[in-house]
């Protein structure tokens, strides 16, 4: 299909100063203060195109110069069988994963494939270096089939006690390559190794929350609900490790305004944490914009105890400009707790009443939805999006033949800087 990319700049959230994308820019040239940068697309009105384009039906929201192959948008249909469970009337389900009877067709079966398919398409097609994603292990399966299937070299870290979450339907391409923190390690472990990476010129960092391209690609689950409703929902639940999805779907949200056919309501951000894992929980609490100080053992030892691994951020974008106290403090909501059990509950409510299965992280906000429901904090006539950000794995998996990526180096934890600089250097792409 032509496509000649989508017309954009970049905005500094703290200052407001707008400037010019120069390719890869995670960050507001000249500005000390850190803040995240927002992408403000030349269409404030949205056009979108049919399923035939995956996630790029969205693409005039999207800031990118190509489209890849492969992709599957977010799918949203009003729940009959759940919500009527719990007594909902107006519950819309964003569902992001394989559910073939719903057109959902993510074959990673997590809506990390929508920062997957935005951030390389992102990408030019002359760029020389090697990109490089740091990841608890959904985001890593996303980049790993994304870049394979569209010959992109890619670096993934990952901690070694998630790598089962790298299952794939068809062998990896060697242009992918990954590398891992010892077992007993957990996310920021990963991120660590990611870092040292990029001090090496031959590689770049994909910039997380900070890359434009990620966030808008998680804001379709917002621009699929909005769209489909017809206008922007009152609460929206989902799990959060980062909160990036969140602070997406707050952006998505003020765009949404300003197209002005979905009215001017700001949706309350009802995010959720895996109890005994709760940072975010803790500061929004104390209504700190400061992150409290946890002890690292103490974090790890708690990363352990949760089933939603992929919740397991220690340094989310919380407190810089633009991040997710901002959002809160902006549009509303709370910040809310799962344990594992009344998520592993949730999943079998959902299985039984809406006939699919979800991920833990999914389960976790879903478990918080019918917590809110029982404890009468919501009313069950509220327009309400539930953002289920992975399912129909089980399924995916007792259909397909499964392939599992292994890494190419171990790294201890706390390891020296120059070796494993060394030992990077020497992979082969």
């Amino acid at each position: 299909m032509q496509f000649s990319g989508t017309n954009y700049s970049l905005m500094s959230v703290a200052t407001g100063k707008i400037f010019n994308d120069t390719g890869w820019d995670l960050d507001a040239p000249g500005e000390k203060s850190p803040s995240l940068v927002r992408a403000i697309y030349e269409k404030n009105r949205l056009t979108v195109k049919d399923n035939s384009f995956g996630i790029y039906k969205y693409a005039d929201w999207l800031p990118i110069n190509k489209m890849l192959v492969g992709s599957s948008a977010p799918v949203t249909f009003k729940s009959e069988g759940f919500a009527g469970k719990l007594g909902l009337t107006n519950l819309y389900i964003t569902f992001s994963g394989y559910w073939p009877e719903k057109d959902a067709g993510m074959r990673t079966c997590s809506f990390k494939e929508t920062e997957a398919y935005s951030v390389c398409a992102r990408m030019n097609d002359n760029e020389d270096k090697i990109l490089v994603v740091a990841s608890a292990g959904n985001t890593a399966r996303a980049f790993a089939r994304v870049c394979s299937d569209n010959k992109i070299p890619l670096l993934l870290c990952v901690p070694e006690d998630n790598l089962n979450a790298l299952w794939f339907d068809s062998p990896i391409n060697d242009c992918v390559k990954l590398i891992a923190s010892k077992s007993g390690s957990d996310y920021f472990d990963a991120i660590h190794l990611s870092n040292i990476a990029c001090e090496l010129e031959m590689f770049f960092a994909e910039g997380g929350a900070k890359n434009v391209a990620r966030r808008d690609g998680m804001g379709t689950t917002m621009l699929s609900a909005t769209t489909t409703i017809g206008e922007i929902p009152e609460y929206y639940f989902q799990a959060i490790g980062s909160g990036t999805g969140a602070i997406a779907a707050w952006e998505a949200n003020l765009r949404l305004i300003e197209d002005g056919r979905y009215g001017d309501r700001k949706m309350k951000l009802m995010v959720s944490q895996n109890f005994p894992f709760h940072p975010i929980y803790d500061a929004w609490k104390a209504s700190s914009r400061s992150l409290l100080p946890i002890n690292d053992i103490e974090a790890r030892k708690q990363v352990e105890i949760i089933d939603a691994k992929v919740l397991s951020n220690r340094k989310p974008p919380y407190s810089i400009q633009g991040g997710l106290f901002d959002a809160m403090t902006d549009a509303g909501g709370d910040v809310l707790l799962a344990t594992n059990d009344e998520a592993a509950g949730a999943q079998k409510i959902f299985l039984e009443t809406e006939g699919i299965d979800i991920h833990p992280a999914a389960a976790v906000a879903t478990a918080t939805l019918i917590s809110s429901v029982k404890n009468n904090s919501i009313d069950k006539n509220s327009l309400i999006m539930l953002n289920i950000t992975g399912g129909g794995e089980n399924r995916f998996k007792s259909e397909n033949d499964l392939y599992y990526l292994k890494p190419a180096l171990v790294f201890e934890v706390d390891p020296d800087k120059e070796s494993v600089k060394e030992r990077i250097a020497k992979l082969k792409w």
